[in-house]
């Protein structure tokens, strides 16, 4: 049986303006990192047999 999802929160004050600074500041990662990760992913899938990626 499935749980019921809490609400989202709402962020108010310092939370808020960090959040929004955050969001607003995302650096995407270096070329090598996401090649490495992608990667590890493929490692991964293809090791796992009943794995649903």
């Amino acid at each position: 049986m499935a749980r019921m999802i809490k609400e989202t929160p709402i962020l108010y004050g310092e939370e808020a303006r960090l959040f929004e600074l955050r969001a607003a500041t995302v650096q995407p990662l270096p070329k090598e990192k996401r090649d490495q990760i992608k990667a590890d992913y493929e490692f991964m899938r293809k090791r796992c047999v009943n794995c649903t990626f």
